[in-house]
């Protein structure tokens, strides 16, 4: 991790700001999402699940977040969530994300989720490694699954059983 110290916090509409600012450095990858435009904070707020959301401070700053959303809304799926785990362009490849991602997992499963899982395309091999280090599995890739900017895009699925969650 950064030399610095880093916090994880739960996530406010305080730290919008910031944390749209960091979903925009993804947005500008052109390999973190789908997604055409940061949302506002209504949009993502009511996308998102009230609990799991999380920013990482790095000397008081906002350096990157964590948020799980809802994979479906039939009940026998409460228990499965998506991840979304964005680091700011500064603080990339210095453990922010995995010091994020480790919290976001063991408050997920405190909260009852047996099963994460990650839409991540082919091309970002720095998040497909860090699930990987973080106990995610590749399950397949969903070939032409959407398009971006007008050209079909696969996106590797990738999921991660708890050991502690839902095993009886």
């Amino acid at each position: 991790m950064n030399r610095e110290k880093t916090f994880i916090s739960p996530m406010n509409q305080d730290h919008w700001p910031e944390v749209a600012r960091i979903y925009q450095e993804g947005l500008d990858t052109g390999i973190a999402t789908f997604e055409t435009r940061v949302p506002s904070w209504e949009d993502w707020d009511r996308t998102h699940l009230q609990t799991c959301r999380l920013v990482a401070l790095t000397c008081g700053v906002v350096s990157g977040w964590a948020a799980l959303s809802p994979v479906s809304s039939r009940c026998v799926y409460g228990g499965v969530a998506e991840v979304s785990v964005y680091t700011g362009s500064e603080h990339r490849r210095s453990g922010v994300g995995r010091a994020l991602l480790g919290r976001l997992i063991r408050e997920s499963e405190n909260e009852g989720f047996w099963t994460l899982q990650s839409g991540i395309f082919p091309e970002n091999l720095a998040s497909i490694a860090l699930h990987q280090r973080m106990g995610f599995r590749r399950i397949g890739v969903r070939e032409r699954i959407g398009k971006k900017d007008g050209v079909w895009k696969d996106n590797v699925l990738m999921e991660r059983r708890s050991a502690i969650v839902g095993i009886n």
